[in-house]
């Protein structure tokens, strides 16, 4: 029988923020904790916020970052807080974000000796470009993160689309594929939920339900949804679409469907955090519509086919990796036309879409069981074979950028001790990084 492992997770993003990654450090932590030890979630803390968790949450000081990132910036050079997590029995560390979380990381594996690895969840690139608008100083930021993956020990990638997103921002390293699960049990859900759902959202009979779940983001490729939907409406063609999520880009987005005359035939949701009526809104619809090519792995698709829904995805794109065109997804271009020719071609071919679905849920179906224990494995692996010789901040030839990160960790102590003050101040601070990066 395997020794119990101990390890310490670290992500930027956590409840209460629904995200895919945020997802997945939950599942994770849970997991490691329910079959192979114990499991430390390191995060930013979050007003208001008390966790209840099987594992054990510790978080540090964060900053109002909302409307560059859309989520609170850690800020984790906190003395009290790098001794307390330092003098953790740690066996390893696993960072889900590389920018705040990796230089945590790396701190703590400086002071502790043991292994880091991090996964590349995220094309970051688009985050930055999206929060600053000076080339010079996206350039900078991508260099810096760059160098805070190389630095780690060992790299994992959810996809080989998410590789070759990494390589393309200039790491040279190497990297090694471990996809994500998902958490809903594979199966439909029951009629009587299904009712449940479709008396809720006024979901009318022999009119097909499509549905997209996730952060409410333009790069999303709602843009493609929106036009197709209007497209299908000037033909005459009935219709329902479920939104189901929150973001920034959420009001713009209504507002769209609003101007194109779609919006009484669309439903947002909002953020749904309950996963038993989440999976029941799976079971309801009948095809999962999700024209994305930021998304590295997109966990909605795997959790999707848990509920034999099937999805649209588009060609090439990371979402599209080990699916079968016309067996278990259907793909199209990058266009609300090719999305328009396909929607017109089955709306009405239920029988269709129901066989997509069933044969996701049988073949591209993986469960965060079956991903977390590849993922011990190769942590237990990683622990006892790799010789781990990494840049430490200290050679890192980093101290303009570590003074200022101290200097900043300095500032958020002493605004985080009277929050209500600070959330004013870094709404103004940042409507000024708005208005001039």
């Amino acid at each position: 029988m395997n020794e119990k492992i101990n390890v310490c997770l670290m992500n930027d993003s956590f409840p209460p923020l629904i995200d895919g990654v945020a997802n997945t450090v939950v599942n994770y932590a849970s997991i490691i904790e329910e079959k192979y030890g114990h499991a430390i979630v390191s995060t930013p803390d979050y007003p208001g916020v008390t966790d209840n968790y099987p594992f054990e949450v510790m978080r540090y000081p964060s900053i109002n970052t909302t409307k560059l990132v859309g989520y609170r910036a850690g800020m984790p050079l906190d003395v009290n807080y790098l001794t307390r997590i330092s003098n953790k029995d740690i066996d390893i560390i696993h960072s889900h974000c590389p920018i705040a979380s990796t230089y945590l990381a790396r701190i703590v594996r400086d002071t502790t000796k043991k292994p880091l690895i991090m996964t590349y969840h995220t094309k970051f690139d688009i985050d930055i470009k999206r929060a600053i608008n000076f080339r010079l100083v996206q350039e900078t930021a991508i260099n810096t993160l760059i160098r805070n993956i190389e630095a780690v020990d060992e790299v994992w990638v959810v996809s080989k689309g998410a590789g070759e997103n990494l390589k393309s921002l200039g790491y040279k390293g190497e990297y090694i594929i471990m996809s994500n699960g998902v958490d809903l049990p594979k199966g439909k859900a029951g009629m009587d939920h299904i009712v449940r759902i479709r008396e809720e959202y006024l979901l009318p009979e022999n009119t097909p339900v499509f549905l997209f779940v996730g952060r409410m983001m333009w790069y999303k490729g709602i843009k493609i949804i929106l036009d197709a939907l209007r497209n299908l409406s000037s033909m005459g063609i009935d219709y329902r679409m479920m939104f189901v999520g929150d973001g920034a880009d959420r009001k713009d987005i209504e507002d769209y469907a609003i101007e194109k005359d779609i919006y009484d035939r669309c439903i947002f949701t909002g953020p749904i955090r309950d996963r038993d009526k989440l999976k029941d809104i799976y079971s309801s619809c009948d095809l999962f519509l999700f024209p994305s090519t930021f998304d590295t792995n997109g966990i909605v698709v795997r959790e999707a086919a848990a509920s034999g829904l099937g999805s649209v995805l588009i060609k090439d794109s990371c979402a599209a990796e080990d699916v079968t065109d016309g067996e278990n997804a259907l793909l199209i271009e990058e266009s609300s036309e090719s999305m328009t020719e396909l929607l017109v071609k089955i709306h009405d071919n239920f029988e269709y879409m129901h066989t997509i679905g069933e044969n996701a849920m049988n073949q591209i179906y993986c469960s965060w069981d079956e991903s977390v224990a590849r993922a011990v494995e190769r942590y237990r692996y990683v622990i006892k074979n790799v010789d781990y010789h990494k840049p430490t901040l200290l050679d890192d030839n980093s101290t303009v950028l570590d003074n200022f990160f101290s200097l900043w960790a300095d500032i958020v102590n002493t605004v985080d001790k009277t929050r209500k003050i600070s959330e004013d101040v870094n709404n103004r601070f940042y409507d000024l990084l708005d208005r001039y990066l």
